[in-house]
């Protein structure tokens, strides 16, 4: 079943939606809540999470790619469950790792809330994204976007962990100089 096809299954509120939802893309959600909590049982919590909030969101909303939908509302709650589980905790997690990297280019969220409206920001990061080498932003996104460790994504552009770290260092770094220029730090 298709995306256009499983939309007006939730516009119609036909209950056959969240199952067909899961059969095209619980894979896909599972993955992502998974790499995240590496908790099997939390990852499929996420899941029917992810299914309900899908309902309650589609109608008024209507996803241009479905998938990118549920990727995003089921990567929202595992940081969540991530962040409850392990408040007042000390770790080494990925999810500590990521926030690091990224806090030397990134503002903090309260400063960007009192300079500048989100979608700005938003807007600016797709824009640098969409600049890069299709690789440089695939290796980016999955790790500040999914959470992978640098081991597996090196691994999968067949790069030593080192050279992985290296390229994501320099985006990092390009990142940063694109936000100075563009007025956000």
């Amino acid at each position: 079943m298709d995306d256009l096809q499983l939309i007006e299954l939730y516009f119609a509120r036909n209950q056959d939606a969240i199952r067909q939802t899961e059969k095209t893309y619980g894979a896909y959600c599972f993955s992502i809540a998974d790499q995240i909590l590496h908790n099997p049982q939390d990852a499929e919590e996420c899941l029917s999470d992810t299914w309900l909030r899908a309902w309650n969101s589609i109608p008024p909303s209507r996803p241009a790619r479905l998938k990118l939908f549920l990727g995003k509302i089921t990567r929202n709650l595992a940081f969540d469950k991530y962040r409850r589980k392990s408040a007042g905790k000390r770790g080494s997690g990925e999810f500590e790792a990521v926030l690091d990297e990224l806090s030397e280019c990134i503002p903090a969220s309260d400063n960007v809330e009192q300079a500048f409206d989100a979608q700005q920001l938003r807007q600016s990061l797709n824009s640098f994204l969409k600049a890069l080498p299709q690789r440089d932003r695939q290796i980016f996104l999955k790790r500040y976007f999914y959470a992978k460790n640098v081991k597996d994504i090196a691994e999968e552009y067949r790069l030593t962990a080192n050279h992985c770290t290296v390229i994501l260092k320099r985006v990092r770094k390009k990142l940063q100089a694109y936000l100075e220029q563009e007025g956000f730090l």
